[in-house]
């Protein structure tokens, strides 16, 4: 009859909008109902998230906001959609132990990391949540996924921060911050604690400006390290906040009273304290010399850490020998004394120099302790011979400073970067395995495995600005620009296969765009 009739058709219908609603997947979304095609693709992706659905709809929640992810991720991250509700799907849901109906929603989010289950997705599903795990599935979780920082106000884009600024009433305390940053992480705690405390009264909100996008607006605030705090009141900056030690009653105090910082008591110069060391200029260098027979010589910089802890030590041996001995301790700021450090060829601090009847015989990058210049100064001797350094070592990595770092890196497509010093232990382990897997992607001139030393001349500049907070740190750069910090195995493995997988998804993107035409 036709109210029966009715009915088929109304069913019909239901299952053709349900199939076309299911169909608004992105292609990107990898569909995979096969075993077999399943463990392919995690032998041939290296970071997959994946979503098992109890039936072809209950995923669609998730769908949506995965697709947009998916888009982002591109050539990053891999993810992918199995419908545990089919007959093929459900074998293979069984295969792998899987069953989303056991969850709320009926669907579940799993990681695979180099073709293993890694973990299960367990933060926020948000679009710049999912974003960020995908880039960095070890790394935190975002500051805003933190439910203690519910009043911190996260801002996202620089015309959020500048509406906020247009539209706020009350005065606003901005912590400009970079995610990997030591003190940022010590301190957010205490700026979520103070947002609490002071709320409704002031804004306190927080905003990542590491990437290169944000460099204009670092320049127009002065942001030159991390944290950086910013106070404004009727959207015009008025103070920077500086106390790094703060707790949030700090906060709130200064809040009600907030006062630009106070000058800093600048540090007095070595060659100005009561210093045994003779301190030497450009002017009076040579005549020194001539009247000197023996002297020892501490080229150093201000700011140099491994010159301020030999000073005392310095300072100390100078005490004793200073006062009629085989010889004499003298010291030059080659910052300042830029001719005698030319001269020299002065490229790391310290730098410690033997002169004898006032010509160089000896550079001494042993002698750091008081007992070891006291026993050299009795008996100068030549010494071991260096050890060659990772630069002047034949190898296909490329060495780079702050004159051509930029300059280099944009003309790669794939660019890890060890910043490195010399000394370090950690450092001296890597530089092997980061050798050996140069040499095996030397033919690739779409990639560069390249190496600075941070103690070099102006490279200590360059090292800050790209985030160094220790030695070795290994940076990702996409034609120049920074997409994230490498925290793999340091060994030969760890190195290539990084490089491997990047060269994997710039081939799975060809492939890609071959089907498509």
């Amino acid at each position: 009859d036709c109210q029966s009739l009715e009915f088929v058709l109304y069913r019909r219908l239901t299952v053709v909008f349900v199939l076309l609603d299911a169909v608004k997947v992105s292609p990107l979304i990898e569909k995979v109902s096969d075993h077999k095609d399943f463990k392919k693709l995690l032998r041939t992706r290296t970071n997959v998230l994946v979503l098992y659905t109890k039936t072809a709809t209950s995923g669609d929640s998730h769908l949506k906001l995965l697709s947009d992810v998916a888009q982002t991720v591109k050539g990053q991250g891999t993810i992918a959609w199995v419908n545990c509700g089919d007959s093929e799907g459900r074998k293979l849901c069984k295969k792998v132990k899987v069953d989303p109906s056991s969850k709320s929603g009926g669907s579940e989010l799993l990681h695979y990391k180099d073709g293993t289950f890694h973990t299960e997705y367990n933060r926020p599903t948000t679009f710049k949540s999912m974003v960020a795990f995908l880039k960095d599935p070890s790394g935190p979780p975002l500051w805003e996924e933190n439910p203690e920082a519910k009043d911190v106000i996260h801002i996202e884009a620089e015309k959020d921060f500048r509406k906020l600024l247009k539209k706020e009433e009350r005065p606003v305390l901005m912590m400009f911050y970079a995610p990997w940053c030591g003190v940022c992480k010590r301190m957010q705690p205490i700026f979520q604690q103070a947002a609490t405390e002071t709320k409704g009264r002031y804004v306190l909100a927080g905003m990542n400006v590491h990437p290169a996008e944000f460099d204009g607006l670092k320049q127009e605030y002065n942001v030159k390290g991390y944290p950086t705090f910013c106070y404004f009141e009727k959207g015009k900056f008025l103070h920077h906040y500086e106390n790094y030690g703060a707790t949030a009653k700090d906060i709130a105090d200064w809040l009600r009273n907030p006062q630009p910082p106070q000058p800093k008591t600048p540090e007095v110069p070595w060659s100005e304290t009561d210093s045994p060391v003779f301190h030497l200029t450009d002017e009076t260098f040579d005549s020194f010399l001539e009247e000197h027979p023996a002297a020892l010589v501490m080229f150093y910089a201000p700011w140099c850490g491994h010159c301020k802890k030999m000073k005392p030590e310095y300072d100390e041996a100078a005490e004793i020998l200073n006062k009629g001995s085989p010889g004499v301790l003298a010291a030059v700021d080659a910052t300042v004394h830029k001719v005698v450090g030319d001269r020299f060829k002065i490229s790391g601090f310290p730098t410690v120099k033997y002169f004898k009847k006032g010509e160089e015989k000896y550079t001494l990058p042993h002698l750091r302790s008081k007992d070891k210049i006291i026993e050299f100064m009795h008996n100068p001797q030549a010494p071991p011979p260096p050890e060659q350094s990772w630069e002047d070592k034949p190898s296909s990595v490329s060495h780079l400073g702050s004159e051509d770092f930029r300059e280099a890196l944009k003309k790669k497509k794939h660019a890890l970067v060890m910043f490195y010093a010399p000394w370090c232990p950690h450092c001296k382990n890597a530089v092997p395995h980061f050798t050996t897997a140069a040499e095996l992607f030397k033919e690739d001139r779409k990639i560069v495995y390249a190496a600075v030393d941070c103690t070099k001349g102006q490279n200590h500049d360059l090292c800050k600005q790209e985030g160094v907070e220790g030695y070795p740190t290994f940076n990702y750069y996409n034609y120049g620009k920074f997409m994230e910090k490498y925290n793999g195995d340091r060994g030969e493995a760890g190195f290539t296969g990084f490089m491997r997988s990047l060269r994997g998804r710039d081939q799975e993107k060809v492939v890609k765009r071959k089907e498509e035409l």
